[in-house]
């Protein structure tokens, strides 16, 4: 009976009782809570591949919503994340403590979205640091970097919902603190279409009729919304722009900020608009005495094709329409590049008052969030005395400010344009296909990513047939409403030509049978 009883003990649990219990008691995302949407085990993940727990390998297409940009267990993530383990600390509180990471981290990101990256990269790790952190230092006094929307604050917080929160928060404080306690200036102005997190205060700034919280519309605080662009072209961001005047014409004296995804409306409906749609915005949010916010949770890291999505002009901004085909052809004999990398293309760069990061910040492997905001705000908020009211309990965990720096290293020091771009003709080429079925509204593609849009929207029978076909094509992805799409990992050195035809056939098989 011992023996028996300890075989019984130490035999790994079924995967069928996993499963059943998984069912029966773990709540998965936006599913129902007693008969959810099955769910397909993993093993472990290498590179661009999932392995399930019955050996099978499939290829994710979806980056883990966003995150995983350089694919799982990188030798180099790895080791940063044992190093902070084994030399450090998993976690201190933040609150009156600080860490180097921490602080190496809000430098590399300010170096980042201030566009300040002139710098070459030494190969030794603690070296190249060392003169990162003597830079800052520097610039830190430096007069020409004294101006409105210069980055010089960084607040990191637990996840991009609770970026989006503190920037709410932060823009809230600075006009209560300019105008005095009687400011009125406490909505916030957003795109229809728009996502920015499930949180209370980043609901009500997601679109209250087409999103996905009009359940809490009666207890959500009140925004204004306008129209997002109806497409990709310039023109297309006009009325947009018409209806922003408008609001802030009649109601700026009630209004703390814009906030907008820029250049990709992500979990709204993967929608791509027009970068002169965040010039206009940013030239009204200044004459209307109103804050802007980019949201850049989704699209930040280079992932549109420029490092960051406001960063996108004329030139980098390459969107493929399958019905815009004439204006957006491509030109392959003319290399484009994001602005980042010329000085004169960087005077074109939009910058917000606030930037909020996340999802790709630790290339997919610890949750994280960051906000970055200006001297301007900063000084509104607390030169009377008053601090700024929020402190998550892991702000700035050490283990994800090491591997966020390990994984930033990694972006910046990698052709990551390239495999953008590489990705981008490979999503054309075979997502373009799927256009021809009469199930099929749109195939779009900016940098690396893919959408299919259906003409209708997947139904939950529909979602579940279409997740186990999918699998059983060997791809990953994750379908919702209307939307077929991908967001491979694009700065996997592993990810190949072979991958990306694959989940073009995956996508193609089940679309043409809906």
């Amino acid at each position: 009976t011992t023996t028996a009883t300890a075989t019984t003990t130490n035999t790994p649990c079924p995967t069928t009782t996993l499963l059943h219990l998984d069912h029966q008691h773990v709540l998965h995302p936006y599913t129902s809570m007693t008969h959810p949407l099955p769910t397909v085990p993993i093993a472990s993940a290498q590179g661009v591949h999932f392995t399930l727990s019955n050996g099978t390998r499939i290829i994710d297409g979806m980056s883990s919503w966003w995150a995983a940009l350089h694919g799982y267990r990188h030798p180099k993530l790895d080791e940063a994340i044992r190093r902070q383990v084994t030399d450090c600390m998993s976690h201190v509180m933040f609150g009156g403590l600080t860490h180097r990471t921490a602080v190496l981290l809000a430098c590399r990101l300010l170096e980042m979205v201030n566009n300040d990256l002139d710098a070459e990269s030494n190969d030794d790790d603690d070296d190249d640091d060392d003169q990162c952190l003597k830079r800052m230092a520097n610039h830190s006094i430096d007069a020409h970097h004294n101006h409105d929307h210069h980055f010089t604050k960084v607040f990191l917080s637990d996840s991009g919902s609770i970026a989006i929160e503190v920037a709410m928060k932060m823009a809230i404080q600075y006009w209560f603190t300019i105008l005095g306690g009687n400011c009125s200036k406490t909505k916030f102005v957003s795109l229809r279409n728009g996502y920015h997190g499930d949180t209370f205060g980043a609901m009500s700034i997601c679109d209250p009729i087409n999103g996905m919280h009009s359940m809490f519309d009666g207890i959500l605080a009140k925004q204004w919304f306008i129209p997002s662009p109806s497409g990709c072209r310039e023109e297309d961001g006009v009325e947009t722009i018409r209806q922003l005047e408008q609001v802030l014409t009649c109601h700026s004296k009630e209004i703390a900020a814009v906030v907008m995804e820029p250049i990709v409306q992500g979990a709204g409906g993967m929608k791509f608009y027009h970068p002169s749609v965040l010039r206009k915005a940013r030239e009204l949010c200044d004459e209307y005495n109103v804050l802007l916010i980019f949201d850049e949770i989704a699209t930040g890291f280079g992932r549109t094709g420029a490092m960051f999505a406001g960063w996108h002009d004329e030139e980098s901004y390459r969107p493929w329409s399958s019905s815009l085909v004439q204006d957006y052809c491509t030109d392959e004999d003319t290399p484009r590049k994001g602005g980042h990398t010329n000085a004169e293309k960087a005077k074109s760069i939009v910058y917000p008052d606030i930037v909020c990061l996340g999802k790709a910040l630790t290339g997919g492997y610890v949750t994280m969030g960051a906000t970055l905001t200006t001297s301007k705000v900063a000084h509104g908020i607390s030169d009377q005395g008053g601090p700024f009211m929020h402190g998550p309990t892991f702000m700035a965990n050490p283990l994800a400010c090491s591997v966020a720096l390990a994984s930033l290293k990694l972006l910046r020091t990698s052709p990551w344009e390239e495999r953008v771009n590489h990705v981008r003709e490979q999503l054309i080429k075979n997502l373009s296909p799927l256009a021809q079925l009469s199930s099929v509204r749109e195939v779009r593609v900016l940098g690396a990513i893919g959408v299919c849009e259906l003409k209708e929207s997947l139904s939950r029978e529909q979602m579940e047939i279409v997740q186990r076909a999918l699998v059983n094509e060997g791809v990953w992805l994750r379908p919702f409403g209307k939307l077929l799409y991908t967001m491979p990992p694009f700065n996997c050195e592993e990810l190949e030509d072979e991958h990306l035809r694959k989940i073009g056939e995956a996508m193609h098989i089940v679309a043409s049978d809906l």
